[in-house]
């Protein structure tokens, strides 16, 4: 837990107008930029709207999230600084384990960490409705919107049945650490790191062997057995998106923050450079991602037990993961040799 609790200065009604203000000039301007324009929390100014179109729910997220089914087809939308993963389908097949939670879905897919998770926030706009969950810094973490065939009685029934006592304007708030400085490559032990990186069965031993091993994530791929990893350029992910989309070939993209992994499973169609972002449009699948922002992409082979699984994977300037890329692939299978020709072309 965060020793010091904050909030603004401001007034709840004073930020409120600020960011009507804002609105007035910018009417498409996200609330996340609103909030970074007025040195706020996502969090603290969608609290400034509680006893309007705004309800803030209380925290039993679990029993939230398995209610979720309920609304039928949504979009989901999970996000970080560089990248946004946004995925319609229905949420199925939902279950926890201790603070992580799974959903399964075959569009919806997600891995959730609701340890990282601290309020969340029902938006009742009449045409739009929607979903929000932050964490104790008041990032959003993960976020539903209803479409035109979602169920609206449901979404009606949910924000009654979770609706907090507490609906005050004020989202209290922890100012986020700094991340922790990388230890010296001399202190670690590059040996017993390379070894345990090739005695893993499963990728999902990856972050238990970076923590046994002190290892920082960009510094483990630096540290990596030889040709295990491979600095590529920049410009890969807009390479590996028009050449999966040319041959039809199905990938998996993974876009994380602390409290939750969403993952595309399947084929990308259209491709659509703008400005700084670069996009994958299809219609249940939409993926907007700063390619500015990557100040490193990496090409990265992992032991399994099914053989070698090949992954790009792209940092920003502060070693933070922007986003993951692999061939499709179900446990039990070897990677799809186009996908590792692809990847492998990269280099």
């Amino acid at each position: 837990m965060h020793a010091e609790t904050v909030t603004t200065t401001l007034e709840p009604a004073a930020l409120h107008d600020r960011w009507r203000a804002l609105l007035a000039d910018e009417p498409r301007l996200r609330i996340r930029d609103a909030a970074a324009r007025l040195s706020v929390s996502e969090a603290e100014l969608r609290a400034t709207e509680c006893g309007g179109q705004t309800t803030r729910l209380h925290d039993d997220f679990r029993e939230i999230l398995l209610r979720l089914p309920q609304l039928g087809d949504v979009m989901a939308l999970t996000r970080n600084d560089s990248a946004v993963h946004e995925k319609v389908g229905t949420y199925r097949d939902i279950s926890f384990s201790g603070m992580h939670g799974l959903v399964l879905g075959h569009d919806i897919d997600l891995r959730l960490f609701i340890n990282r998770w601290d309020s969340a926030y029902a938006v009742d706009e009449g045409e739009h409705a929607s979903l929000h969950f932050f964490d104790a810094h008041g990032e959003a973490v993960h976020k539903v919107h209803l479409r035109d065939t979602s169920d609206r009685d449901a979404f009606k029934n949910l924000v009654s049945m979770f609706r907090a006592s507490d609906q005050s304007r004020v989202q209290r708030v922890t100012p986020a650490e700094p991340d922790p400085a990388p230890r010296p490559d001399a202190d670690i032990d590059v040996e017993k790191f390379q070894a345990a990186w090739l005695a893993m069965k499963d990728t999902h031993e990856f972050f238990g062997v970076l923590r046994r091993h002190g290892v920082a994530r960009t510094q483990a791929l630096r540290l990596a057995p030889p040709e295990h990893t491979r600095v590529l350029a920049n410009t890969s992910l807009r390479t590996v998106l028009e050449r999966a989309a040319a041959a039809e070939l199905p990938i998996m993209v993974f876009v994380a923050n602390p409290g939750c992994i969403q993952i595309h499973t399947g084929p990308v169609k259209r491709i659509v450079p703008m400005g700084p972002w670069i996009n994958v449009m299809d219609p249940g699948f939409n993926l907007h991602l700063r390619e500015d922002h990557v100040a490193a992409s990496w090409l990265v082979r992992k032991p399994t037990s099914d053989g070698i699984v090949t992954s790009l994977e792209l940092f920003d300037a502060n070693g933070r993961n922007i986003a993951l890329l692999f061939g499709a692939r179900k446990p039990g299978k070897p990677e799809d040799p186009a996908w590792r020709a692809l990847a492998e072309s990269l280099a």
